[in-house]
């Protein structure tokens, strides 16, 4: 590798550091490019060479974190057992207990998801097809071993179940909840879901 590209490197590594720092200790929208640049001991420019918006920086952060929880996953996924519902309760909880170690970080991932203004680069929460295909590779699963329905629409599960997953974050932003009550909430969100998944008795039967 070059000089002047292991100088980018190293200066893109400080910008995404101190991004982190100061998303999860200020808050993503409080947060200015020019306090991420500040801790970093670069440029304004210099960050903006390397990334197109605050939304990019917020995204390669996220992206860098997922990788380790992907990681993860994949190394247990093998390993859970019981019915499509328990098997998805075991993901989801897997996601909490990651997630609430920088639990302000995540919701500055969710929240990025409703603003309008994201460059099309941007990949806030939903917008990464990692978990949409963790969740859908489950649900399809489900559907080989017969408890899910054949006929069952599996995006439109995806979609409930990610929807279901972001709205209990509102439990850490307003009471401080912790992974394991988010979790407990999330398993009688996944039970009501299940009740809609699950296959239908012929009536030829």
């Amino acid at each position: 590798m070059s000089v002047r590209k292991t100088q980018k490197e190293a200066t893109r590594q400080r910008v995404l550091d101190a991004a982190r720092e100061l998303f999860e200790s200020k808050g993503y929208d409080t947060t200015t490019v020019r306090e991420i640049a500040q801790l970093a001991a670069v440029s304004v420019g210099s960050v903006f060479t390397t990334f197109s918006s605050k939304g990019d920086i917020l995204s390669q952060v996220m992206a860098d974190r997922l990788d380790a929880l992907y990681g993860e996953l994949d190394r247990l996924a093998p390993h859970l057992r019981g019915s499509t519902s328990d098997r998805l309760r075991s993901i989801f909880a897997i996601h909490y207990a990651f997630e609430t170690r920088r639990t302000r970080l995540f919701l500055a991932h969710i929240a990025a998801a409703y603003n309008w203004a994201l460059t099309p680069s941007s990949r806030p929460y939903g917008r990464n097809p990692r978990l949409r295909n963790v969740i859908r590779d489950c649900l399809a699963e489900g559907k080989a071993r017969g408890d899910v329905d054949p006929a069952g629409d599996l995006d439109l599960m995806v979609d409930a179940l990610m929807a279901s997953y972001a709205w209990t974050y509102r439990l850490a932003a307003w009471e401080n909840a912790d992974a394991e009550t988010m979790s407990a909430v999330m398993d009688r969100h996944i039970g009501l879901i299940a009740d809609g998944f699950r296959p239908r008795p012929s009536e030829n039967a």
